[in-house]
């Protein structure tokens, strides 16, 4: 029989155990660790059992850790503020213990094929998004943005469009459903000057979403001026990308005026992007010009039936139409009703 190698989240401890000649199970210890000595980190990378931290405050000191047992498998994610103990030197071979995970002012979740049950975090503690698409090979997709701009608006997280491979096509009816939305639009290629992009990532945490193969890596490493992320193409049968990236990671981007808060998180490319997490209400309340023209909706409306009050809304611009299909869409996509 092969040996199955386990790591730290795989132990399990027998409570069963006997002490000494009584019949008794060990007494737990009502001690608890002390760590008031602990600091503070910021995750940088996740790979499976281990993690990469960088220190907050004083030395900008990169650590690997192991994550406290009774936090669990999935408890940390990229961007998670979180307090370590051990061995903080940095140094090679050296390994600290993230003991806690401190409360998160958002996070950027979705569900796999819109199972509710199967959510996950893909990142933390963000302040902007970056929607990534393509405007060809593959082709933009409305109903990912959509998807994108509920979890932003839901989050607090403040959106952007990044439209890639201007070079293949132009993309402009296809942006123009989002053009009226107070939402940033970059419409670039490899040969673009990102500097005003750059500008609109200074001092700001933000992470990168999008299907693979839409450049995502490539336009880290043009905004690093560094090839860190790995690159790869579109497959000529599927229309789809190879995955190049299996795991997020932050990145820190030059900073005009030196700051140390202006970091971009590169995330692996999704295949699905499910909201089944995010309630009805919450998705409504990412369509704030349909509020008024809702409270006249009848009770239980799905807002795709024949009674529904948008139908004959009078203050509705074609531009809202688009919106409308945008919202019928994600609500029926989603499964849900109001």
């Amino acid at each position: 029989m092969s040996k199955r190698y386990r790591d730290e989240d795989d132990v399990r401890v027998n409570q069963s155990r006997q002490f000494g000649a009584s019949n008794k199970a060990r007494a737990r210890t009502k001690d608890r660790p002390d760590y008031s000595e602990a600091q503070s980190a910021k995750i940088i990378e996740v790979d499976r059992g281990r993690v990469k931290c960088l220190l907050v405050g004083g030395v900008a000191t990169e650590v690997i850790a192991m994550k406290a047992r009774e936090l669990g498998k999935k408890s940390v994610v990229v961007g998670d503020l979180v307090s370590v103990v051990g061995d903080l030197s940095g140094k090679e071979g050296s390994l600290a213990r993230v003991v806690t995970v401190l409360p998160r002012k958002n996070s950027l979740t979705r569900t796999i094929d819109d199972h509710v049950n199967d959510e996950r975090v893909i990142v933390a503690n963000v302040d902007q998004m970056g929607i990534v698409v393509a405007a060809a090979n593959p082709e933009p997709r409305e109903g990912f943005i959509d998807r994108a701009l509920v979890v932003a608006f839901d989050q607090g997280i403040k959106p952007i469009i990044i439209m890639t491979k201007q070079d293949l096509a132009d993309g402009t009816n296809f942006l123009n459903t989002y053009k009226d939305l107070d939402i940033t639009i970059f419409k670039i290629d490899k040969a673009s000057d990102l500097s005003t992009l750059s500008a609109q990532l200074q001092e700001k945490v933000t992470v990168l979403l999008g299907h693979s193969g839409v450049g995502k890596s490539t336009l880290v490493n043009k905004l690093l001026g560094d090839e860190r992320r790995a690159t790869g193409d579109v497959n000529d049968v599927t229309g789809r990308g190879r995955h190049t990236s299996s795991s997020a990671i932050a990145l820190k981007l030059p900073s005009v005026t030196n700051d140390s808060s202006t970091w971009i998180i590169d995330t692996p490319g999704v295949r699905s992007f499910g909201i089944a997490h995010v309630e009805p209400t919450r998705v409504i309340s990412a369509y704030p010009e349909f509020t008024e023209a809702i409270k006249h909706c009848p009770k239980n409306c799905t807002h795709n039936e024949e009674s529904c009050a948008l139908n004959n809304w009078p203050d509705l611009t074609p531009q809202n139409l688009a919106r409308l299909a945008s919202l019928r869409r994600v609500l029926s996509t989603n499964k849900s009703t109001i």
